[in-house]
């Protein structure tokens, strides 16, 4: 039985503000989750670039929480991102949110918001009016058990539905929690603690989690449209933890995490969807003393896996700045984040433009546009030959994916 129950809307709601929740929105503090590539605590305050920044799949909107300093309150926004020069249009409720509030824009334009509230995880759709914002009540979600936390996964690729994580003690939920008929929908339990969640597929059906069972952490394939039902995709070695970071389902790229090549280092490595080839571990993603978090990968790729450019995060003791890497490259290229990135969020356009959300006092709605250096041609082959890149113990099955098609190098 999942921990977590479903509260419906009321009959009555309507599109209006008033139908929302009218309890006081209280900050949980639950413990740090990586949303969107950036680590975030709920009800810990940040500065208005620490927020978390959600890009729908398609990329024509995003959505975050914003500060009104002058207020001292929080404010969810939605940003447009397909016109010649991207807008923002603030969304406030009729009191301000909690800064532990997510927020996700929706394929339509709409932002889904989620409040925790006494002990229940309300799901409200907001939209601009004239004047004010529409607020649409979902209905609720309440666990049960007080050690179960939920969070938001991903935008789902249709941008027509949204999903949750309820991760319990013992087994992981998912809900679909807009998009649905009657409200949130228990969708399936897993046995084991998930984290993560990467959609593999263009219509929001395969989900891949990372699941904890007995201390060692797996990546396994979740069918929604199967009842739940659960089939291994990463496993690299018997002792190691492995999780997977980024897929693109046209190229078939997965960026993927693990300590297998170096027990107790988590190192940065890359595979192919559908392919017998092992993973590698390339020595340009290991970099002493920083921490590289991919965010994006170049879509449109059809079959070019090696091809596709891949945005990261690096951070350092000094701040945040971008790096940019292909698998068919030995070298990462670091490049210069700018002023205001709402750190850890971007997306590439198909011809290779990497586009980053920024916010400063001067400018609160803008997008830097990067132009990493083209693929260039392989070396020439020298004397004496390189050290191959290290490789996994064994391959990786991906190939026993039931949804991947066979990609050959």
């Amino acid at each position: 039985m999942p921990a977590c129950a479903i509260e419906p809307p009321a009959e009555n709601a309507t599109d209006a503000a008033d139908g929302a929740d009218e309890e006081t929105c209280g900050g949980a503090a639950y413990e740090e989750e990586t949303y969107g590539g950036v680590a975030y605590e709920e009800g810990t305050p940040g500065g208005a670039a620490d927020a978390p920044c959600v890009i729908t799949a398609g990329g024509t909107y995003a959505a975050r929480l914003a500060l009104d300093a002058r207020a001292d309150a929080w404010f969810p926004e939605r940003w447009t991102l397909d016109g010649p020069e991207p807008y923002a249009v603030p969304l406030p409720a009729h009191q301000p949110e909690e800064p532990g509030t997510e927020v996700q824009p929706m394929g339509d334009g709409r932002v889904l918001v989620r409040r925790f509230v006494a002990g229940r995880h309300a799901f409200s759709l907001l939209y601009p009016t004239d004047p004010g914002t529409g607020e649409l009540p979902l209905g609720a979600v309440e666990c049960r058990d007080e050690g179960t936390r939920l969070r938001l996964l991903s935008p789902a690729p249709c941008g027509e539905r949204a999903y949750a994580l309820a991760v319990g003690r013992h087994s992981t939920a998912v809900w679909q929690v807009a998009g649905g008929a009657f409200g949130p929908e228990h969708l399936a339990e897993i046995p084991g603690r998930c984290s993560g969640g990467v959609w593999l597929d263009h219509t929001g059906r395969m989900l891949a989690l990372d699941r904890e069972v007995g201390g060692r952490t797996k990546t396994v394939v979740v069918d929604l449209e199967r009842g739940g039902e659960v089939s291994p995709l990463l496993q690299i070695a018997a002792e190691s933890d492995d999780r997977l970071l980024l897929a693109d389902s046209d190229s078939g790229l997965l960026l993927i995490a693990s300590d297998a090549p170096s027990p107790g280092e988590s190192r940065l490595g890359w595979g192919v969807l559908g392919s017998t080839l092992p993973v590698r571990f390339p020595e340009s993603l290991r970099l002493p003393g920083r921490t590289l978090t991919p965010f994006a990968i170049q879509p449109g790729q059809m079959l070019l896996p090696e091809a596709c450019a891949v945005a990261l995060r690096i951070e350092g003791p000094f701040g945040s700045w971008v790096g940019v890497w292909r698998p068919a490259e030995r070298r990462l290229h670091q490049l210069a984040a700018p002023d205001g990135w709402l750190a850890g969020s971007g997306l590439w356009t198909p011809d290779g433009v990497l586009r980053l959300p920024y916010a400063t006092e001067a400018e609160p709605c803008g997008v830097a546009r990067l132009t990493p250096p083209a693929l260039a041609p392989p070396p020439e082959p020298a004397c004496p030959e390189p050290e191959p890149e290290p490789v996994t113990p064994r391959p990786v099955p991906l190939q026993q994916a039931p949804f991947g098609r066979l990609v050959t190098n």
